[in-house]
């Protein structure tokens, strides 16, 4: 989910849902402080599929940028902004779902946050 990352996404969470539904195998629910972050994450997820040789099945949301849902198949990414992710709770309706590990997140969110300190 470093496509996300790499745009300033913020709360990334990976839930593996394939043993309790039919309809995708992992839901990525991540946020943005704004509209244009929301298009900007959507943006660079989408880049990363075409480099990777798929098509997203659907993108819903676009436009208003509140709520950008893309489907890939087996994965589908909701980015969310921020106030619109705490309203829908979409990590509570599948609270049942185990919460993939993300292991290279921590050692980023530490870099990232370091660089913040560096402009104060």
């Amino acid at each position: 989910m470093s496509a996300a990352w790499d745009k300033k996404a913020r709360d990334i969470v990976i839930l593996d849902v394939g043993s309790i539904n039919d309809v995708t195998d992992f839901i990525v629910i991540c946020s943005a402080d704004s509209d244009r972050g929301v298009k900007t994450i959507a943006d660079n997820i989408g880049k990363k599929l075409k480099e990777m040789g798929m098509r997203p099945l659907g993108i819903e949301g676009y436009t208003h940028a509140r709520w950008v849902l893309i489907d890939s198949g087996d994965v589908v990414v909701h980015v969310f902004h921020e106030p619109v992710r705490e309203l829908f709770d979409i990590e509570g309706l599948w609270i049942d779902a185990p919460r993939v590990k993300i292991p290279f997140l921590p050692e980023i969110a530490h870099e990232r946050q370091g660089v913040a300190e560096d402009r104060v």
